[in-house]
């Protein structure tokens, strides 16, 4: 089975070490607490809301650690591969001037953990970001969706 790929931004792999380095220690201070409270919050006659609380945190703690462990573990780190003066194609990291219906709009291709549409970060398998894979300066694409949308690459940084 092949291990999937997760492409991070530099500053999106420094973002999970921190995130994971942070998790790690509130799972700590939480099963200290569950430790240390186990005697009030625990009776074996019932089913106390509290632990079940904390033991439900715990938990998802527990679960995002190996989530991250897993991205960080298959992390590949990307950087710009496009040179100051331009790239010569689209790829990961690069970002790509586009003219669509007469308008500039400016995306950079990072990988599926860190897309976010709304500050110009699209995925390297989202729709537009597939067809702009390996395209050069030039290229037209275009996206049949309910709309047909044309997107001209003007630029490759």
């Amino acid at each position: 089975m092949d291990e999937k790929k997760y492409y991070l931004t530099p500053e999106g792999f420094q973002k999970y070490k921190e995130e994971y380095k942070d998790l790690k220690k509130l799972w700590k201070e939480k099963k200290t607490q569950l430790k240390e409270s186990r005697d009030e919050i625990w009776r074996p006659e019932d089913l106390n809301p509290e632990f079940e609380t904390l033991q439900t945190e715990l938990d998802f703690i527990e679960g995002r650690i190996k989530n991250i462990e897993e991205v960080l573990k298959s992390a590949k780190v990307i950087t710009n591969s496009g040179s100051s003066t331009g790239a010569k194609k689209v790829t990961i990291g690069t970002t790509v001037i586009v003219e669509v219906d007469g308008k500039i709009d400016e995306f950079t291709i990072v990988g599926t953990m860190e897309a976010n549409p709304s500050e110009g970060k699209i995925s390297n398998e989202s729709p537009v970001g597939k067809m702009l894979m390996n395209r050069k300066v030039g290229d037209e694409i275009i996206i049949t969706s309910p709309i047909k949308t044309v997107y001209k690459i003007k630029e490759i940084r």
